[in-house]
């Protein structure tokens, strides 16, 4: 059929009743993106007031001043958050409550245009004042992939299969093109990182062991002989960089492809809690099936009473009126913004000087709704954990235990994702560095000597209920699997050895202050 150019712009944006339709496989995926965005919000509701909360480690009230300052009225664009209206205990704790609501009616397919805007509006405003404790690469996914859906969702507040307003070709091939590019980017970074576990196959022969926080599973695969470890290292670089094209070839070779990365997202799932990310990847996959394919596992009451048929391009055209038009040039505009800013950023990865302006992909990165990927560009090769200890005297040193974190080498870890601790992540992140690079660490000493209670509640329990502790030290420690006949016979999951102190030892003076008792030494840096 030929088209004329002006209707190009209704071919790709307007909505797509094209046989056999995608009715379902958008029903399911936007099902499962209301349970991703509330596992997100679900996990803040206990960590939020001890993060940027007032009396937290980074408050944001503090931080949009610092902004406010600089940035004048700028400052709505580059920290785009409602957090500028009030930063207190209570509001951070309501939004994260109204981003759980509409989750959660979103989950349930009431007005699911207006809830991934609630949920979008109320997660970006965390991110956006939530500094160091929002620098994940998930975070991003989440983002990009609500925004994209805004235009992907039906209207109206009981759509229920949406039959009369099918998704648009545009929204549709977006969503995909993020899959595609979180695997594809992900290999190229592996190349271009120029890790030489990536090239001589022993990028995951520490994997399990070394990840941000493992579960048990990980212990068993890590038991596993070196041609495993090499095989999925190979495997893992063939899908990043050969089999992801398999989403752009014809229908039969994308419905196989679906299985393929489902079964991998699964193994990554029970062998690493990587919060949301990998369920993200995971849903992402529903879109490789057609509503062909997906009528098999649906009740014969369930399916559609409209299936996508040629007639509705008709009807709708000849409805159209001023705001369907608008609408239509929203999504346009919008949705080809994100695609040149994502398309610049994966050229820009293969060739730096690519001339290409980069002024839209600027304007974009406040809100983070396009964004480049490049999951374990460099392998971790050892694993650090730190431990935060109090005292009363300085000789005898109690930990603060953790919600998550490898702590009790007797404990196996577990499995919580898309749960996200992220107090227990940015920990992790910290221990590859030093003090002065992750300079939060020290606040939370400060606040521990202080008995803050909001930080407090982000440990598994207080120590020294009642009465803070006189001196707080942050202690290096080198973690491992322990092998078979260890397990078995000590029941140990994990063995260690202290390295030394990681940041500044802290002591709260007769008077109230905060002294350096004593500094860490520089030898025992993991650098």
């Amino acid at each position: 059929m030929d088209f004329e150019f002006i209707e190009y712009p209704r071919y790709l944006f307007g909505p797509d009743a094209t046989p056999p339709g995608y009715l379902r496989a958008r029903w399911l995926f936007l099902r499962a993106l209301g349970l991703i965005f509330f596992s997100a919000f679900y996990s803040l509701t206990y960590q939020i007031r001890g993060l940027i909360g007032p009396n937290g480690i980074l408050p944001a009230r503090d931080y949009l001043t610092q902004v406010a300052r600089v940035l004048g009225t700028a400052r709505f664009w580059y920290a785009p958050t409602v957090f500028w209206w009030s930063a207190s205990n209570r509001f951070l704790l309501a939004v994260v409550i109204a981003g759980m609501v509409a989750s959660l009616l979103l989950t349930l397919n009431l007005c699911p245009r207006g809830m991934l805007g609630i949920s979008l509006i109320a997660f970006l405003s965390f991110i956006a004042a939530a500094q160091d404790f929002a620098s994940y690469q998930s975070d991003g996914m989440l983002l990009e992939a609500g925004f994209i859906s805004l235009f992907f969702a039906p209207p109206g507040w009981r759509p229920r299969w949406g039959t009369s307003d099918p998704p648009s070709r545009a929204s549709r091939y977006l969503l995909i093109w993020l899959m595609f590019r979180i695997y594809f980017e992900s290999g190229i970074a592996k190349m271009l990182g120029r890790d030489p576990e990536w090239r001589d196959f022993t990028a995951m022969d520490q994997y399990y062991q070394n990840g941000p926080l493992p579960t048990w599973i990980a212990w068993y695969a890590h038991q596993l002989p070196h041609s495993f470890h090499a095989a999925t290292a190979v495997l893992t670089l063939a899908l990043e960089l050969v089999l992801i094209f398999a989403i752009f070839l014809p229908r039969r070779s994308r419905i196989v492809f679906f299985f393929v990365i489902t079964a991998w997202q699964i193994g990554i799932i029970l062998t690493s809690n990587y919060a949301f990310l990998n369920y993200i990847v995971l849903v992402l996959g529903f879109l490789l099936l057609d509503d062909k394919f997906l009528a098999r596992f649906f009740p014969r009451s369930l399916i559609p009473v409209t299936e996508a048929s040629p007639d509705i391009p008709e009807k709708a055209a000849g409805t159209q009126d001023w705001r369907s038009h608008l609408r239509l040039w929203v999504q346009a505009i919008f949705l080809t913004w994100i695609f040149y800013a994502t398309s610049a950023l994966l050229i820009f990865m293969l060739f730096p000087a690519a001339p290409l302006p980069a002024g839209p992909i600027r304007a974009l990165e406040p809100f983070r709704f396009a964004n480049e990927f490049g999951l374990f560009a460099v392998m971790t090769r050892e694993r650090y954990e730190l431990e935060f200890q109090g005292s009363h005297d300085g000789l005898t040193w109690t930990p603060y235990p953790f919600r998550n974190k490898p702590q009790d080498m007797h404990v196996p870890p577990r499995i919580y994702a898309p749960y996200q601790p992220r107090f227990d992540w940015n920990l992790w992140f910290a221990s590859l560095g030093t003090w002065r690079q992750y300079t939060w660490v020290v606040q939370v000493e400060e606040r521990l000597l202080s008995g803050q209670q909001e930080v407090l509640t982000l440990f598994a329990s207080d120590p020294f209920p009642g009465h803070p502790p006189e001196q707080i030290r942050v202690v290096l420690w080198q973690y491992w699997f322990t092998g078979w006949s260890e397990k078995r016979d000590q029941g140990l999951w994990w063995r260690r050895e202290q390295l030394g102190l990681y940041a500044p030892a802290l002591l709260r003076t007769p008077e109230g202050k905060i002294a350096v008792l004593e500094m860490p030494d520089a030898s025992h840096s993991t650098q």
